[in-house]
């Protein structure tokens, strides 16, 4: 008997052949099914399964005709769980994670093949597709380790105006990586890459470095100028207890004041209020101050403002670029209007033409960040800016 959800076998039924297509994967719930594969015209035991285990799933996940025969030697039920759940998994999981499981389906095609005497079935263009994307990522992640070691990723100063005066307040750091052989490696990939494992913490360690060493390098050589650099910190960062405490003792190291570091927390990091409100009091108390980045990108909420003390709050570009629009003009005017109630300062990003800039200005919003102000300059060209 069978139906959508429920399978029950006899013992001696076949629940699929050898050859089978696959459209379907099982769990067993009760019962014991022998699996058997046949060789020179007769069947070979692979083995038996009883209650818990899953049956047919490997065809399932790499869409190959049935391996092998199962039969129920006892009374069995099972429950049928579709292609399209398994996919779904699949596809969701890392990139690398899928390679890895299809590769090893794979050897186990070949060598089942071997040992029944049949040809294995050739591998899918997609999954050659798939197996080279993620030895890709295997080999970018190395690449971006190694990176670091000589010292390759470097940190572009994106200025920062102070509207009313006109001055240059600051910078935001950005990252940077020219492979000797890819080239321009795009941050949205490699740092990515890095979110996805460990490998971002070391990264973001990387980062702070080079951007205390930027601001030593701006106190030795433009003395009279006192700017900040504000960083991104990931998600793994915002969940270290010590994270704090870790800059603190970069800062210290590299004799830099902690008002001229600012911590840019994303958005969409905010969720865990405690987690966050626990890192900008610890950062309060040093002297270093914490900005709302991405203000607007989908995961605005004004709980993030009430709960959280934030000393300023990033305008996402894509509101500051449809500024002629009088619904996006009407919601910078109110981030702006609640912003300064709310005692924080307000930067507006993608800032990139004189008429924005104006705009802003008549709104009162304090401070501007985009092409308009200036493309991300090496260190030198910072300094350069600042001795002006």
């Amino acid at each position: 008997m069978a139906t959508a959800y429920r399978i029950e076998l006899k013992p001696g039924e076949v629940l699929f052949r050898e050859g089978d297509a696959p459209s379907t994967a099982f769990l067993i719930e009760s019962g014991n099914l022998r699996i058997t594969a046949e060789r020179d015209g007769a069947p070979m035991l692979l083995g038996e399964l009883s209650a818990g285990a899953l049956v047919g799933e490997m065809a399932v996940l790499d869409d190959s005709r049935r391996s092998a025969t199962a039969t129920a030697l006892t009374a069995c039920t099972l429950t049928p769980i579709d292609r399209a759940q398994f996919a779904e998994r699949l596809q969701a999981a890392d990139p690398v994670v899928r390679a890895l499981l299809l590769s090893q389906l794979a050897r186990y095609r070949t060598a089942l093949a071997t040992f029944t005497g049949n040809e294995p079935e050739p591998a899918r263009a997609s999954a050659h597709l798939e197996s080279a994307h993620a030895l890709d990522k295997i080999r970018l992640e190395s690449q971006l380790r190694n990176a670091m070691e000589r010292r390759e990723l470097e940190i572009r100063l994106q200025p920062i105006q102070h509207i009313a005066s006109g001055s240059l307040a600051g910078f935001e750091a950005l990252t940077r990586w020219t492979h000797p052989e890819r080239g321009v490696v795009s941050p949205a990939d490699f740092i990515a890459l890095a979110e996805e494992t460990s490998l971002i913490v070391p990264v973001g360690e990387y980062v702070l470095r080079e951007v205390c060493t930027a601001l030593r390098r701006i106190a030795n050589e433009a003395s009279h100028a006192k700017p900040f650099v504000a960083f991104n910190v990931s998600g793994r960062q915002v969940g270290d207890a010590d994270y704090v405490e870790r800059v603190l003792a970069q800062l210290r190291r590299y004799e830099v004041a902690p008002a001229q570091l600012k911590i840019e927390i994303t958005e969409s990091l905010v969720l865990d209020y405690g987690q966050i409100a626990t890192l900008i009091e610890r950062a309060h108390k040093a002297g270093m101050q914490v900005a709302l980045d991405d203000f607007g990108t989908g995961y605005s909420n004004l709980g993030h403002l009430h709960k959280l003390a934030f000393d300023t709050i990033k305008i996402d570009q894509g509101f500051i670029r449809q500024l002629e629009d009088s619904r996006c003009l009407a919601i910078v005017r109110a981030v702006i209007g609640m912003a300064g109630a709310l005692g924080c300062d307000v930067v507006a990003e993608g800032v990139e033409t004189p008429e924005h800039l104006a705009q802003l200005k008549q709104l009162g919003c304090q401070y501007a960040q985009g092409w308009l102000i200036g493309k991300p300059l090496t260190v030198d060209d910072a300094i350069a800016a600042l001795t002006r």
